[in-house]
């Protein structure tokens, strides 16, 4: 009999690898903006505008152009996800070790992806909701914000975000939805043919869909009902998400736990247990909180 050992399993890469891949199916920030590599620890993420380009004449000289450098901080965030199993886990055949891993993977994964959002999104720990001092810039900080009205069509709720959005010269291209306002555009339907006006409006996080000529992704990160230790009345936030810098800090890696209480849960070894770990450090900065809004329902 094979038993796994205290320590960092080694996951192999046809497991790793598509794992990491999956972090955008659980989190609409990953959904609707690339990742970014990045080394761990703090770091600084600039940006240039050099305006137009100036036209020359024949014969004429060159004037310089205007460079306007903005700097912003890429901050590390760690979190981690720990699962507890029974030790006979621990006799399971060599040739299963394999499906174990998965197991354990399919258990950690959505909750590590979740927490990338919790986070830009609200600054909050998403056990318990409270929020974290150390997220000093999340998106429900913006000021561009639309609330919501009892006989308000919900296009002109997304109206009136874009507006503010492009009044800041940002391109609102991106929406990531509460399920609870994605439905209002869902049930929409034309008077004449009851034909869905929003066919394209998918209410999974990941791939994206299109609303209203945005990309969308529904999660309920957005609002963080049920999470968020002070009520949000968030119901989406609208814009570039392009502005947020993030990236996996730290390769994920799967830890096996013999001995101690690592979670608070009790000895392991007297309650026959093993604990598995998983820890991500996850890296993010909002280049300007101008290129979004947020529809908010306060009312509600």
């Amino acid at each position: 009999m094979a038993t796994l050992t205290t320590g960092s399993l080694s996951i192999p890469n046809q497991i790793l690898d598509p794992w990491l891949g999956k972090v955008k199916y659980g989190s609409a920030v990953a959904t609707l903006s690339g990742a970014t590599p990045m080394k761990f620890g703090t770091g600084q993420s600039m940006t240039f505008t050099i305006g137009e380009a100036e036209y020359v004449g024949e014969g004429a000289n060159k004037g310089g152009s205007t460079l306007t450098p903005t700097t912003k901080t890429v901050k590390p965030f760690k979190f981690h996800k720990t699962v507890r199993w029974t030790e006979e886990v621990m006799w399971a055949n060599e040739d299963h070790q394999l499906e174990v891993v998965e197991q354990i993977l399919d258990q950690i994964q959505p909750a590590l992806s979740r927490a990338l959002d919790f986070g830009v999104f609200h600054g909050i720990n998403p056990t318990g909701g409270a929020a974290v001092a150390a997220m000093t810039e999340k998106l429900s900080d913006t000021t561009n914000s639309i609330e919501i009205g009892a006989s308000d069509k919900p296009y002109a709720n997304l109206d009136a975000a874009d507006a503010l959005i492009l009044a800041d010269s940002f391109n609102p291209r991106d929406i990531a939805l509460d399920p609870s306002f994605a439905a209002v555009f869902g049930g929409l339907r034309n008077a004449t043919s009851e034909q869905k006006l929003y066919p394209d409006l998918s209410y999974t996080t990941a791939p994206a869909g299109r609303l209203e000529n945005h990309n969308s992704s529904v999660s309920d990160t957005v609002g963080a009902v049920g999470v968020a230790a002070v009520d949000t009345d968030v119901k989406a936030f609208v814009g570039d998400f392009s502005a947020i810098r993030w990236g996996i800090q730290r390769q994920l890696g799967l830890e096996v736990i013999q001995y101690g209480d690592p979670d608070g849960g009790g000895d392991l070894k007297r309650n026959n247990q093993v604990a598995f770990r998983s820890e991500v450090v996850y890296g993010w900065g909002i280049a300007d909180l101008n290129a979004f809004a947020k529809i908010i329902d306060a009312a509600a």
